[in-house]
């Protein structure tokens, strides 16, 4: 038997609004189904989902005599791609979220109303962990300038004690330059709005109960809405201790925590899209269970069950104790641990410690949940903000930052990458406002599920690196960096190389011309001189070291769908668009990297250094 599913605004089908679907619970492809109505010529739409990742949509002509087969992305992702097969299909809202229920009965919002996020962040109190952080910062300010009436906003802060913390928080999070629009609208009463929301509470996500003091523990369960984990080690090759202390362990211990929370609408994970590990191809919104393994996928189902891992996360971090304790010297621990990290991750079809550590922080959500409406958010790389609160800004280097820093002084011609490949970069913005639609989205529904929204581009506005690669380079010709004698660093056309061998030949052949000393200086056999050889090994290394660290993101053959995210965006209204907009496919690459993200990366994060003093064009 199967159990009635609204399914609301199929826009350009003839099915109208409300028409009941049935999906079936006992079918392990679970589809969708028009009840026969009418003997009239109508259209109808099938979904499947098929086994393992794969989806396909079937879709019925008006004369119910033929059908197309086509890819769910097609049907959702693409519907330009749709009209030579039926006229003109847009989107198919609220399919079943993976991990979700296996039958659910809704009444989708009318498009014309939109989500009702301002309405239901109203009045609402937060508690956000890693609070001082980049996204979480972006996150505050969206909130307090959309909707000054939000509730309190509690932020858990690593301190000594409760001074320590509003020092912190005046610091870094009021006295933020992000936070200019709010501080020229609310003039000299600023900090008095600020503090009258923020209210900074000492604590560790490392820690049980979250190393709260009774008296905050207590507000805190009484009065939190929502909890926002953003708290995170991000080192790609951390050790393995710290990692899981922060990734793993501290969603343990939040989720928890949130078991407690007496109006707890909604618990969201701020998590990476790369937790998918090295799958390939179209990689689908899908949660993780408990002792899920990228390595088991990639199986094929006659080799024997005894050579595939099994990943036990509690044995995981039990392993990273043990090894922690077994060695004295620091020096030595922390290099055994970072190898540590990187085994395991690497055992299981993870790349890195951060995005293993972080997938098991997923499974742990998953486990403990019960009835606590989970969100995950996975944004890609997350970069400078688009537009609000103003185009650019960012703080610390990003993933590809210290590459665009680095090309644009002439310490690096080139880097490891595959020119056609693909990197995935979204707006913190953008990720935000995604955020903040899903929060309100599922806020309100309050159903014990689980959904997962990749905030992503690959699949629909792809970032090519040989066209990144382009635009910085336009961008350093037209816009130099300056040297200290106020020279413009010139720059060569931004090479990519598919080997690390190539790439460390170029390097070594950089450096030398950069030193200003010939190869064959007091050496007969064309050997480097020592001295050559001392000042160019470390620029060298250092080069050759972020470019292994970052492989396995240069070379990534993922895609990310992201139709749980395009469905969002279809629930909102106009109005909810303009103000929370997060359409990656309006993005325009080129104005965004030459001029939004590098602009504000010499801006925020280089302070101006480099940059022509009393110059118009920098």
């Amino acid at each position: 038997m199967g159990s009635n599913l609204f399914l609301n605004s199929v826009s350009s089908l003839s099915l109208s609004p409300h028409k009941f679907l049935t999906v079936f619970e006992n079918c392990d492809k679970c589809f969708f189904r028009k009840k026969s109505s009418s003997t009239s010529s109508s259209t109808s739409v099938v979904y499947c989902q098929g086994g393992g990742n794969k989806k396909r949509s079937i879709v019925v002509e008006k004369d119910q005599k033929s059908a197309a087969l086509m890819d769910a992305g097609n049907l959702v992702l693409s519907p330009q791609n749709g009209k030579s097969q039926i006229d003109q299909i847009n989107v198919v809202k609220d399919m079943v979220p993976f991990g979700g229920a296996t039958t659910t009965t809704s009444l989708v919002d009318d498009v014309q109303h939109g989500i009702g996020i301002v309405n239901f962040l109203r009045g609402k109190s937060f508690f956000i962990t890693g609070a001082t952080g980049f996204l979480s910062k972006v996150l505050i300010e969206k909130i307090l300038r959309t909707v000054p009436d939000v509730g309190k906003i509690y932020l858990l802060i690593r301190a000594k004690n409760k001074e320590a913390a509003m020092e912190r928080l005046k610091t870094e999070i009021i006295n933020a330059e992000l936070f200019n629009c709010l501080r020229q609208t609310y003039g000299k009463s600023y900090q008095a709005f600020m503090l009258s929301k923020l209210v900074p509470v000492v604590g560790n996500v490392c820690e049980s109960n979250l190393g709260l003091e009774g008296e905050f523990a207590d507000m805190v369960v009484k009065d939190v809405d929502v909890i926002v984990n953003s708290a995170a080690n991000t080192t790609f090759d951390e050790r393995y201790d710290i990692a899981i202390d922060i990734n793993t362990r501290g969603p343990c211990h939040l989720m928890s925590f949130a078991n407690k929370c007496k109006k707890l609408k909604l618990f969201v994970q701020v998590s990476t899209a790369y937790v998918n590990g090295q799958r390939q191809g179209r990689i689908w919104e899908k949660p993780f269970s408990m002792g899920d393994t990228i390595a088991s996928e990639n199986f094929v189902s006659e080799t024997s069950s005894a050579f595939i891992p099994t990943l036990d996360v509690e044995k995981e971090i039990e392993l990273a104790l043990k090894s922690k304790q077994a060695t004295a010297d620091s020096h030595e621990v922390t290099q055994k641990q970072k190898e540590l990290g990187l085994e395991r991750a690497k055992k299981y079809g993870w790349q890195d410690t951060y995005v293993f550590t972080k997938a098991m922080g997923e499974m742990v959500i998953d486990s403990m949940r019960g009835d606590v409406p989970v969100v995950i958010i996975r944004p890609s790389v997350i970069e400078s903000t688009c537009k609000e609160p103003f185009p650019g800004w960012m703080e610390g280097n990003r993933m590809m930052d210290p590459i665009v820093l680095y090309y644009g002084k002439g310490q690096l011609t080139g880097f490891l990458a595959d020119p056609n490949g693909i990197l995935d970069v979204v707006p913190a913005d953008m990720v935000v406002n995604a955020t903040l639609a899903a929060i309100a989205r599922h806020g309100m529904l309050q159903k014990p599920d689980i959904n997962v929204y990749h905030i992503a581009s690959s699949v629909v506005n792809p970032l090519i690196f040989q066209d990144l690669a382009r635009l910085i380079s336009e961008h350093y010709n037209s816009s130099p960096y300056f040297d200290s004698k106020g020279r413009p660093i010139n720059v060569p056309s931004m090479k990519l190389f598919g080997s690390m061998e190539d790439f460390s030949e170029q390097l070594w052949r950089d450096a030398i011309q950069r030193s200003g000393l010939s190869p064959m200086a007091s050496n007969s056999n064309g050997k480097l001189s020592q001295k050559l050889e001392v000042i160019c090994r470390k620029s060298v290394e250092q080069a050759k070291y972020l470019a292994k660290i970052y492989e396995p993101y240069t070379f990534y053959s993922g895609r990310f769908d992201n139709s749980n995210t395009e469905r969002l965006m279809e629930m909102m209204c106009e109005e909810e668009k303009m103000e929370f907009g997060f359409d990656v496919r309006s993005i325009d690459w080129k104005d965004y990297i030459t001029n939004v993200h590098i602009p504000g990366l010499k801006r925020h994060v280089m302070k101006g250094r480099g940059m022509m003093i009393n110059s118009t064009s920098t």
